[in-house]
């Protein structure tokens, strides 16, 4: 399987609902490193796994529709804990989406999957994986 990582960063304000979230239930800011890697198991023509340009584009702009938000005033977000986890798979959905529409190119559509990893910290960290 090969594979390429293009990286954005993301800043969002949220807070969350339940007793297991401690402090964090209170409207806090939280900053990401997202980490979007693309999977196939053979190279295309061009002995790419996808056109990086494009893909760091891409990422961009659906990090952009997310940066400096806060995700508790966001009608798609509404009653949701937007978790690390649960963004990381906001963001991998939406992507995927991008490439189903063509926005990688025609020789995305030989991705075998996506991993989206939301970097917390230099010590935590969480993913989505899905297939294309």
């Amino acid at each position: 399987m090969f594979s390429i990582t293009v990286r954005d960063h993301l800043m969002i304000a949220h807070s969350f609902r339940g007793e297991v979230f401690g402090p964090a239930q209170r409207l806090h800011g939280a900053t990401f490193l997202v980490d979007a890697t693309f999977r196939r198991a053979e190279l295309d023509d061009d002995n790419i796994v996808v056109d990086i340009g494009l893909a760091t584009r891409e990422l961009g702009e659906v990090v952009g529709g997310l940066n400096y938000r806060n995700l508790d005033d966001e009608p798609a977000f509404a009653g949701v804990n937007t978790s690390t986890e649960y963004l990381a798979k906001v963001i991998a959905d939406r992507l995927a989406e991008r490439i189903a529409a063509g926005a990688l190119g025609e020789g995305a559509r030989g991705l075998a999957g996506l991993t989206v990893t939301l970097h917390e910290s230099h010590v935590a960290w969480a993913s989505h994986e899905r297939a294309l």
